[in-house]
């Protein structure tokens, strides 16, 4: 099966593995299973590192994050496209929750048909508009 995992779970594999739950642990280390990020986490993590706000050793340079995506984690990066913008475009708003990084991730599951998992609660107030959330309760 097809997963795509928010920013704070790709954060967390990298930071504390403690904060993921052995079932969510169990869906990315499932050989069976194929686990996306994001271009947009991509984005979202570039961001942070250059503000300061995020501090991984591992991560020196911009390729390190694709190293670890890539090679170390085994997972694919799931790049924007028209399809997933118009997905975008056409979310209902939902009342508090208004970040355009979460929004755009949400849109590119519900377009691929993928569950996302995060740790994000906010996110399954989306599973009315066909986003298949699996929530990390860590």
């Amino acid at each position: 099966m097809r997963y795509l995992i928010d920013t704070n779970i790709l954060i967390r594999l990298r930071t504390d593995n403690a904060l993921i739950t052995k079932d969510i642990f169990y869906i990315i280390k499932n050989p069976e299973n194929l686990i996306y990020v994001s271009s947009i986490s991509v984005h979202e993590v570039f961001v942070l590192l250059q503000g300061g706000r995020l501090n991984v050793s591992k991560w020196e340079n911009p390729k390190d994050v694709f190293n670890t995506i890539e090679k170390d984690l085994s997972f694919t990066i799931n790049y924007v496209k028209k399809e997933h913008l118009l997905t975008f475009a056409n979310l209902e708003p939902v009342k508090g929750h208004n970040d355009p990084f979460d929004r755009m991730i949400i849109a590119q599951a519900i377009t691929e048909k993928m569950p996302l998992i995060s740790s994000d609660r906010k996110m399954q107030y989306y599973k009315n508009q066909k986003l298949d959330f699996i929530f990390n309760e860590k």
